[in-house]
């Protein structure tokens, strides 16, 4: 009897090949390693080529004879298989890529270990391990901690161990010994069976060649590990600038500051007595009525980039847009000693700017933009709402009283309606000139409001 419902057998791969695990649900972090593995791509072969080049010379003063060309085919396979690998190179893993890998391993391996066929040496073919040609290997090592992931660079010491390993036991088990060489080795050494050893032109010193391997594999660990360490500072550099970029959407430089140098701090719900600001261009939708999509969206942008610069430049934070306005706080998500001055200052300024744009457009044939500000002082809740996804919101009376001189503007004919809470606040900060220009509107009646109240009109 059988279950239809029991899942299929797990494709077991193998350790060193499986990609490294990135957050990729995190598209800035998947960016900024994107980025760092096409930088690596090209620091590496760059580094390929200027080390086969370099190797290329060194080899004509190693072995001064036209044979060397051999080797220096293989250096021009190893420089064009580079090529190749920066183009199948991606961020985790490509199949591809770790192809083209193993194809450089090979590549290498085959050149070292086969006897040089443009070559007319008779010497036997374990003297070919006397030239210590293992360490070129450490070339290719180096180039893929620049590119790989620590699994990758792990995977490299594991294949090239490998390889070379099988690589001279084949060549020991193929090879055809001279015993003449040995014999007189052996004669001349009599008294010394170790350097007689150690001196055979048919010995392939099983003890150096596995010294090779093991250290081989040493060094590529740690650099996996140091690779590992790397990509993971990487990472979370990378989600604290995605952090610190999305606070600076909405806070000052200053209070982004003050905040990334806090735990936690937005999670504490409180009652703060805060400066509310909320902006809205009057007449928008006669405005946007018969108009190009596009120029209406762009004229938003370029009101809410100046509107959204004041706030910041006035230690305020941007709450949220609304549509053809937006709301401003000043105080959160920490208190100023001048934030109603703050408040204030911001809706001056952003009534200039506003002046400064429409001087602007008139030039261009444009027409003006009016809007209207509110701002009010008062208590308010601020924390942290929603339950998987966090937003630092600011609720209470003080938002619904800003809300309201907002829109009193268009009654008022005005630019700028402050509440008399606000206008006490900032006189006890010593921003007296601040105020300066507005007239008293005494009891006066709100709409949505239970009591009269006193207003300033600029």
């Amino acid at each position: 009897m059988t279950d239809s419902t029991v899942a299929p057998p797990r494709r077991e791969r193998f350790f060193f090949t499986q990609p490294d695990e990135f957050d990729f649900d995190n598209r800035f972090t998947q960016a900024a390693l994107t980025k760092h593995k096409r930088e690596g791509l090209e620091l590496a072969v760059r580094a390929r080529w200027i080390a086969m080049a370099v190797i290329a010379v060194l080899l004509v003063f190693v072995n001064p004879h036209w044979d060397v060309v051999y080797y220096h085919a293989i250096l021009a396979l190893l420089a064009v298989n580079g090529w190749f690998i920066r183009r199948a190179g991606r961020v985790g893993q490509s199949r591809l890529e770790l192809l083209l890998i193993l194809i450089d391993l090979l590549i290498m391996t085959l050149g070292m270990v086969l006897p040089n066929p443009l070559s007319d040496d008779v010497r036997p073919l374990a003297m070919q391990y006397r030239f210590d040609n293992f360490q070129y290997f450490f070339v290719i090592l180096a180039a893929g901690t620049l590119a790989y992931s620590w699994r990758t660079v792990i995977t490299i010491g594991t294949w090239t161990a490998m390889l070379w390993t099988l690589g001279w036991v084949i060549a020991r088990w193929q090879s055809e010994p001279i015993a003449e060489l040995s014999a007189r080795a052996q004669a001349a050494f009599a008294g010394f069976p170790d350097v007689a050893e150690q001196l055979d032109p048919n010995s392939f010193m099983l003890q150096l060649r596995v010294q090779e391997v093991v250290v081989f594999l040493i060094v590529a660990v740690t650099l996996g590990v140091t690779v590992r360490r790397f990509n993971r500072l990487l990472t979370t550099n990378a989600g604290l600038e995605r952090e610190r970029a999305n606070l600076s959407r909405y806070f000052s430089p200053n209070v982004v500051d003050a905040l990334s140098q806090n735990d936690e701090p937005l999670k504490q719900v409180r009652q703060e007595d805060i400066a509310v600001l909320f902006i809205d261009i009057i007449g928008f939708t006669r405005f946007a009525a018969g108009r190009d999509p596009y120029e209406v969206i762009e004229v938003l942008r370029g009101f809410h980039a100046r509107m959204e610069g004041e706030v910041f430049r006035h230690h305020g934070t941007l709450d949220k847009y609304l549509g053809d306005g937006l709301m401003a706080t000043f105080g959160t998500p920490v208190a100023g000693q001048s934030d109603g001055s703050n408040a204030l200052a911001c809706a001056r300024a952003m009534a200039k700017t506003i002046g400064d744009w429409n001087r602007e457009r008139r030039r261009a044939g444009e027409p003006e933009i009016r809007a209207g500000i509110g701002v009010h002082y008062g208590p308010a809740v601020l924390g942290d709402i929603g339950a998987n996804r966090l937003e630092f919101a600011v609720i209470g009376n003080t938002v619904n009283v800003a809300a309201k001189l907002e829109t009193q503007t268009r009654v008022y004919d005005a630019s700028i309606v402050i509440s008399d809470d606000l206008r006490r606040k900032v006189l006890a900060e010593g921003g007296a000139i601040l105020t300066d220009g507005f007239d008293e509107r005494r009891d006066e009646a709100i709409p949505g409001m239970a009591a009269p109240m006193t207003v300033w009109v600029l």
